[in-house]
Formats: structure tokens, sequence, C-alpha cells
């Protein structure tokens, strides 16, 4: 890396809008030896709009994609970030979760638009959306290994760099994360767990009816309508996680 760490930091800290955010760090993907990188909010962008942070330089033909099947929550390297607090290459997500067909697929729907392996620096802020910076390469092109380090430590400064731009007060209330009671949270847990109402209410020593009504109300907090998508949502988010629910390939989510 021709440049040192404190030049790539100085660079980012000195912008002051998100275009100059954007120019700030293609110089500094490059310097690091990448060629795309993301700073991104792992939300639904149609729901939350300009209140998420996503600044990126990805061919405009994958971004597209991304964006119409609506990949930011089902993306495994997205969902790998929320069970680690360092950087990793994305080899290495197999590892870190497991990986659905779907999965594989996304997966390989990068590599047939040319995205090979890439870091991704996960940036988990208590009571915000999770989010992330990553830097990719082309398929093919290896990653620069020595200088990971680095991008560690520049890929958070750059995340929070954005949050300043993106999120003044009161704009960070779009995507603060939904909050579950605990009770909430329980029959929620169960649930994913593959427990019908009635299981979930014998453990909790709760009625069958109150069961059902802590989950819409997980729903209803969610926005969502059932509960195999708050499931999903409150996954994505870490209100739960893969190891509370036990998860394996044979794990049966709920209808």
């Amino acid at each position: 890396m021709q440049a040192s760490a404190k030049t790539l930091l100085g660079l980012v800290e000195g912008v002051g809008s998100r275009d100059e955010l954007s120019l700030a760090m293609s110089e500094v993907t490059k310097a690091l030896g990448f060629q795309y990188f993301a700073l991104t909010h792992h939300v639904d962008l149609l729901k939350v709009g300009g209140g998420a942070i996503r600044l990126h330089n990805y061919p405009g033909q994958w971004a597209d994609h991304y964006d119409r099947q609506a990949l930011s929550l089902s993306d495994p390297v997205h969902r790998a970030s929320h069970v680690t607090a360092i950087g990793f290459q994305w080899a290495q997500i197999p590892f870190l979760i497991p990986l659905s067909r779907g999965d594989r697929v996304i997966l390989a729907q990068g590599q047939n638009q040319g995205i090979g392996d890439g870091y991704t620096v996960p940036v988990n802020v208590p009571g915000e959306a999770c989010g992330s910076c990553s830097f990719a390469n082309d398929l093919g092109r290896p990653l620069p290994l020595d200088d990971l380090p680095f991008a560690q430590l520049v890929g958070a400064v750059a995340f929070e760099k954005a949050r300043r731009l993106w999120l003044p007060r009161g704009v960070i209330d779009q995507i603060r994360r939904p909050v579950l009671t605990d009770r909430q949270r329980d029959c929620l847990l169960w649930a994913a767990r593959g427990k019908t109402d009635w299981e979930i209410s014998r453990i909790l020593g709760i009625s069958e009816e109150t069961v059902a009504r802590h989950i819409r109300m997980a729903c209803d907090r969610y926005g969502v309508n059932k509960r195999l998508s708050v499931i999903v949502y409150a996954m994505t988010d870490g209100t739960i996680t893969l190891s509370d629910i036990g998860f394996s390939f044979h794990t049966p989510f709920p209808e």
C-alpha cells in the first residue's frame, strides 16, 4: 500500500458532504488494493429511504439487481457481519453462518456479475440498524491480505463519518430498530425454534391467546403481518440470532 493509514484516515475524516465522502472512499479503496466499496445500513431501503446510509461504487448492473431483489436484508455478507465484531473475508462466511441454498444463489449471482472475494467490516451501533463497510475486487483478482488491518480501521472510521453525514438529529429515529418487550422476544424466539403457540404457552406458562397476541404485537412493531417475516427482520437486526434458535439446515420455520 503506497499511502499510509494516517493519510487514508485523513482523507475520510476531512470530508464535509456525501459527495466528498464518495470521492474519498474511491481513493481509499484504490489505495488499499480494492476496486469496490459499499457503506450501508442493512435495512429495507424502500421502507427507510434517505434515512439509511447507502454509498457504493459497485457496477451499475449488479447494484440494480441488488435493489430490485431487495437483497440487503437477506445478503449472507450482511448476516455474517451480525455475528462477529471484526472484519472478515467473504470466503470465511460459511464458517460464520450456515449457508442456505438461497444464500449460495446470492453469492453466485454476485460472481456472475464479476464480483469476486471481498472484506467486510461490521459496524453495529446499539439501538440502530446494523451496518457495514465492505471492500471487494473483481472475480479472479486477489485480496490485498497484508492491508486488511488497514481496511478494518479505515472502514470503521468511514462508516462513523457516514453516520454523521446521513443522520442529523431526528433522522436517526427513522432507522432505529424496533424494540420488543422481553415477553414478545421470548414468544418470537420459541416460534423461530418451530414451536406452536400452544407449545409456547406451556413453555412460558401463559395462555395460547397471550402468545398469539405477543407475536402479533411484535409483527406490528416491525410493520409486517406474518410471523416468518418478523422472525427474519428480528434475526437481521440482531434481536434474535442464529445461535439463539439453535439453527441448522433442518430447523423448520413457521408458516
